[in-house]
């Protein structure tokens, strides 16, 4: 069976992480998971991201327990089933960090900040817990759905950066540094370029990676950036892939097909999915989500100014037309047979089905496209035998028309 050995390390990485926030001699930032953390970190914050802590509760099948007691403060189970999850999480004083990690709950903060350009249920949701446990709350609120990125754009993200330094500045007791920025900018810059070189030895033929693998180990380009231990982490995680396609190893010896993934894990059912297309020789080898923290325009010599483009440019805050030109770009590149559209029913932001996208690619590209109903932690939103069926069927489709071919 296929292992990536790297894996181990990955564990103790992530565990360190968990383990070291029983430290309550440290300073705590709450931030998003594509937001600022690279200037909190120049201020000396260790950093929580509540996202990841939704994706634990979905991984571990515990989500389910605690949406309904945020629905009790008359959060609509329509909304983002991570804030509704975590929230309910904190409600009920319940968490998987204690059985896994001896942790009571996540680090209680010391400054919450979001970003927008992920969606609008960020702010509502940390500024719930900034009034919840009296901390400040800041937050970027950069344009939405752009074509283009505009310098414009850049300037106006650029300062709500600058203008997030006072406030660090009281609440951490340090002067800011541009020098300690640059660093952690940097570290996040070598990061993700080394996240993006994994993610890119997919498109060798037997690929080494999948996207189910990639959801795993993407944990540190998430609350590690800006820290030695993610660039160390890639390095050897890289190295190994890199090692794997040079000898022809990949997590499938037979690839009858080759499929992206577009919009969100669902959490709670990764591996039985992931089994469905091991088992049907179908290579799922890309996906909008893990991609999402590849930060092409990271640039210490200009941290702000990069850092507001890498952080607006992100897929999800583009519009249609500029999120089709990428989808296209990425099939080709990863020679993809076909593309899965997961439509995520508490996240319309990260769900790319619903303005005609399938349609369209379907035209342009020659490829089949299959939409699937669900959530990222919600699992009553999933029917299984239904999705599975699709998912067969679809696999079968696309054999079918490269045997035409």
């Amino acid at each position: 069976m296929y292992k990536i050995e790297a894996t181990k390390t990955l564990k103790e990485v992530m565990g360190n992480y968990f383990i070291g926030m029983k430290d309550k001699t440290k300073k705590y930032a709450w931030c998003t998971s594509v937001g600022p953390a690279e200037l909190l970190r120049s201020f000396g914050f260790e950093v929580h991201f509540p996202e990841n802590h939704g994706a634990l509760l979905g991984t571990s099948r515990t989500a389910g327990d605690y949406i309904p007691e945020s629905a009790k403060l008359g959060y609509s189970n329509d909304i983002c089933s991570y804030l509704t999850a975590d929230i309910g999480s904190y409600l009920k004083k319940e968490t998987p960090l204690t059985k896994h990690y001896g942790l009571e709950g996540p680090p209680r903060p010391d400054i919450i900040v979001y970003n927008t350009n992920q969606c609008r249920e960020v702010q509502d949701w940390f500024k719930f817990f900034g009034k919840e446990l009296n901390v400040p709350v800041y937050g970027i609120c950069p344009p939405r759905h752009l074509d283009e990125v505009t310098q414009e754009q850049i300037d106006d993200v650029a300062i709500q950066f600058k203008n997030l330094i006072p406030l660090c500045e009281q609440v951490s007791g340090i002067k800011f540094d541009i020098d300690r920025f640059r660093e952690t900018l940097k570290l996040s810059k070598v990061a993700t370029d080394l996240w993006k070189e994994v993610l890119w030895t997919a498109r060798a033929t037997p690929s080494p990676i999948s996207f189910f693998d990639a959801t795993i180990h993407m944990g540190p380009i998430v609350v590690l950036r800006g820290t030695q231990t993610a660039v160390d982490y890639y390095k050897l995680l890289f190295a190994e892939m890199k090692t794997n396609v040079e000898n022809g190893i990949g997590f499938l010896d037979e690839e009858r097909s080759r499929i992206y993934w577009d919009g969100m894990p669902i959490w709670g059912k990764l591996r039985p999915i992931s089994e469905l297309f091991l088992n049907n020789k179908a290579a799922v080898v890309a996906s909008t989500y893990c991609n999402s923290w590849v930060f092409d325009a990271f640039d210490e010599r200009h941290p702000f100014e990069s850092s507001a483009k890498a952080y607006t440019e992100i897929f999800i805050n583009r519009s249609e037309t500029a999120k089709e030109k990428i989808l296209s770009n990425l099939v080709h590149d990863f020679r993809i047979d076909g593309i899965i559209f997961h439509d995520a029913k508490t996240c319309a932001n990260n769900s790319n089905s619903r303005f005609g996208m399938p349609q369209r690619l379907r035209e342009s590209l020659g490829i089949p496209t299959l939409e699937i109903e669900g959530d990222l932690c919600d699992l009553r939103f999933y029917s299984e035998g239904q999705s599975i069926t699709k998912m067969e069927t679809f696999i079968e489709q696309i054999e079918s028309t490269k045997m035409a071919c």
